[in-house]
């Protein structure tokens, strides 16, 4: 009959019972549940971690595969002259590993450290009615067990095997802060063990006896690294090479993705707890990262962001340089379509690589037989152009500041020179041919010798400019480096007075008497000494000022007239000039030494919050109206005086606006803001001007002509660089400390002049290189123009013992 039927095929029993009593539903219930509880806080899956940890790190997968593919395409074999080479990796790597099965607790000789642990906190709090869980543990020579209890007879739960690529990290106080227990992670290739306790003494313990076990393990050497040791080792059989390339897939072009590195890399990163720099993971997983991005090139439209990427990556992680060089030489391998856009692309970022970074020796034998096996399968192709340039390119290449800029890619993918603008005051900017391993000294060379400075007395160097700070590029600084840094600057600010450039210009003034009229050098000598006045920088009346802006416009336009162009007045009169106007005028501001602050804390907080903040911007504005008042009296006072040098050629307005700077006693000297000390427990220091010239260091109170204190070369014993900001000069039995951001630049500075007054003449750049003292450095052979450049850049760590040059 259909009723019952029904309600056989709805589960259910006549009446509405149920087929099972109502308890053993519930046991089912418990039963499931104390399943995830017991996955949760504690108990491993089936699978041991010993077994798991067997498995070969080192292998290729196709796209799509469920496993790994036959042995021949996944597990590399190193094949040499004698038989026994021919191993699987997986044999090889069983070899290195003891077979443990699951066993009870002995009393084994061979255990270092035995204790209770608890895994896996969760939560960090104990709950009221689930205690977590304790192992017991047993560390050995080759691996950390632990076990579900100390008796004989207890089940071994878990292995994790111990290698030179495992880590361990020391606990940390702000996981006992949030949990109450110390931490201790062992790091494995597979398996991380988060281990706790309650006692620090304990942990300490097992971290120290766990990174004895790691360091006292052979260092594990990948596939890659065994085969490239095999190439070499059979450089001069071609036979046995033709064998290993091709029963070693892991050498040659693939198409599937990488899913372990070629050479051994740490397990997890080195610091968990401290945020990784540009959000990046462990190095394993950046390994296999780059890979992709490698595959990726072959069909990007614009590779030259994504080549800027990689070298930026490796720049940040440098141990990842030696691995995206093997991939490199992998996927330049015997590859589908040698020589088309997708194998070049890979050349292009090869020839990039070897502009920026050197790899390892081992790695670098490698590349370079990889280099002069394609060169003589390929003679004649675009790959062989690439690989002759990338073997130069290693010859010179140095560690670069930063990775190659936008444009100095471009270039690189064309094999070509890059054209850099360097700006020459007073001429016409230069436009000079550089390589990615051109120093500023050779830059300042060519333009030693472009610009007919051959026979000048004094130093010129390279300089980082913008409108409102310079600062000298040292000798062996890489030009390239200078205009990636301008890039990433430009970037970051929108302004138009951040923008940077490069200028060539005078650095040390030994003779500025005698420099010809009508030379390109004593342009340059006027251009740097209106860059001093107008960063107020040439004490003077504000008359002078006047008449060196007059003469100055005279020098730009010659006469007047009303269709001359006229600068802007803050690039003819020092703006500092003006707030003198101002403040002599009692005009200026009302001075309350709280009213910016009280307006910051009070508006929006109080009523009158708001009326504070709208009168101190009124008061800006007010001063703002001012200051241009004050600029167009100015301006007027200048034309009148440009009116009255009619007929004035412009090399004699030049002479003239010289002749007014070299009144000021300090010209010629180099002028650093710097606060003064006058011991290291002294008191409220004092702003001052420091001036370093060729024959005296002199000291300044802002705007003042004269200095109150000087020192002849001759009275000083020693100087030097005792941290990043402090300046240390003695003066007989006196010790002046300065605090300025300049240091390097002005003990530089200091030893450019006391070399020069030791040998009599400009110092040679070979002295400056080498730190050699004044007057004891040989002669370097090189034409006595090309001595005059800018020393180099390197800092002073320590100060020097008296009477000594620390040179």
């Amino acid at each position: 009959r259909p009723g019952p039927t029904r309600r056989a095929r709805s589960g259910r029993c006549p009446g509405g019972a149920m087929p099972f009593p109502g308890g053993l539903w519930w046991l089912l219930c418990c039963r499931q549940g104390f399943t995830l509880l017991r996955r949760d806080y504690g108990e491993p899956d089936k699978e041991p971690d010993g077994e798991a940890e067997e498995e070969s790190s080192f292998e290729l997968r196709s796209k799509g595969a469920q496993g790994p593919l036959p042995l021949s395409l996944t597990q590399p074999v190193r094949t040499s002259s004698g038989p026994e080479r021919s191993l699987p990796v997986s044999e090889e790597m069983r070899s290195l590993i003891t077979e443990k099965g699951p066993g009870p607790v002995e009393d084994d000789p061979d255990a270092i450290v035995k204790g209770w642990l608890q895994r896996e906190v969760r939560g960090g709090v104990k709950g009221p009615w689930i205690r977590p869980r304790k192992y017991w543990f047993v560390l050995t020579q080759d691996s950390l067990d632990y076990y579900s209890g100390s008796e004989v007879g207890a089940r071994r739960l878990g292995t994790l095997v111990l290698t030179s690529l495992c880590s361990v990290l020391w606990p940390d106080k702000q996981t006992y802060k949030e949990t109450g227990y110390w931490g201790v992670t062992v790091l494995g290739r597979k398996h991380c063990y988060r281990l706790y306790t309650e006692h620090l003494n304990e942990a300490v313990h097992w971290v120290c006896a766990v990174q004895k076990v790691i360091r006292g393990k052979a260092p594990v050497q990948t596939p890659t690294q065994l085969l490239m040791r095999d190439i070499e080792e059979n450089r001069g059989s071609p036979a046995i090479l033709e064998q290993i390339y091709r029963c070693n897939p892991v050498l040659r072009y693939t198409s599937s993705p990488l899913y372990a590195p070629l050479l051994p890399f740490p397990y997890g990163s080195s610091d968990h707890s401290a945020p990784s720099p540009r959000g990046y993971m462990s190095l394993r997983d950046e390994a296999v990262k780059l890979f992709n991005s490698l595959q990726q090139l072959e069909s990007e439209r614009d590779p030259v962001p994504l080549i800027q990427g990689v070298l930026q990556t490796c720049l940040d992680l440098q141990p990842l340089v030696d691995e995206i060089y093997c991939q490199l030489v992998k996927q330049t391998t015997a590859p589908p379509a040698p020589g088309g856009p997708g194998n070049l692309r890979y050349w292009q970022l090869l020839t990039c690589m070897s502009c920026t970074f050197l790899p390892s020796p081992p790695v670098l034998r490698y590349l370079r037989f990889h280099l002069g096996r394609t060169e003589s399968e390929c003679p004649g192709s675009e790959m062989a152009e690439y690989g002759r340039f990338v073997g130069a390119a290693l010859d010179k290449t140095q560690a670069r500041e930063f990775v190659p800029s936008l444009g100095e890619i471009v270039a690189l993918l064309q094999r070509q020179d890059l054209l850099c603008t360097v700006h020459c005051p007073g001429t016409a900017a230069c436009t000079v041919a550089i390589s990615s391993h051109t120093t500023a000294e050779e830059v300042a060379r060519e333009l030693v010798a472009r610009l007919g400075l051959s026979q000048s007395p004094n130093v010129f160097a390279l300089y980082e400019q913008s409108r409102q700070q310079e600062r000298p590029v040292g000798r062996a600084t890489l030009v390239a480096d200078v205009l990636t840094r301008f890039e990433n600057l430009a970037g970051e600010e929108t302004t138009q007075d951040s923008t940077w450039r490069l200028c060539f210009k005078h650095y040390g003034f030994l003779d500025t008497e005698n420099v010809p009229r009508d030379s390109v050098e004593f342009a340059l000598l006027f251009e740097q000494a209106h860059e001093m006045v107008i960063r107020g920088y040439v004490p003077t009346p504000e008359e002078t000022l006047q008449s060196l802006a007059a003469l100055r416009l005279q020098s730009l336009n010659s006469d007047f007239s009303t269709h001359a162009p006229v600068p802007r007045p803050e690039e003819l009169f020092p703006v500092h000039a003006l707030h003198a106007r101002l403040r002599a005028a009692g005009q200026g501001p009302p001075r309350c030494p709280g009213a910016r602050l009280r307006a910051g804390l009070l508006a929006g907080a109080l009523p009158w919050g708001h009326s504070l903040a709208k009168q101190q911007a009124e008061q800006d504005q007010k001063l703002r109206g001012r200051l241009r008042e004050e600029g167009a009296t100015v301006m007027a006072a200048i034309v009148d005086r440009w009116k009255l040098l009619r007929g004035m050629g412009r090399a004699e307005a030049m002479a003239a606006y010289l002749a007014l700077v070299r009144e000021w006693p300090g010209f010629g000297s180099t002028l650093f803001d710097v606060d003064f000390h006058t011991s290291p427990e002294g008191s409220c220091p004092q702003r001052l001007w420091l001036g370093v010239g060729a024959k005296a260091v002199s000291l300044y109170k802002p705007g003042e002509a004269e200095p109150f204190d000087s020192f002849c070369y001759s009275r000083i014993s020693s100087f030097g660089v005792s941290d990043s900001s402090t300046f240390q000069l003695s003066v007989g039995d006196r010790d002046l400390l300065f605090q300025c951001s300049r240091v390097d630049e002005i003990a530089q500075l200091l030893h450019t002049y006391l070399t020069s007054l030791g040998t009599g003449q400009t110092p040679p750049r070979e002295e400056l290189a080498d730190g050699g003292r004044p007057g004891n450095s040989p002669d370097s052979g090189l034409p006595h123009p090309q001595q005059r450049l800018c020393p180099a850049a390197e800092p002073w760590r320590r100060q020097p013992s008296a009477g000594s040059f620390p040179i």
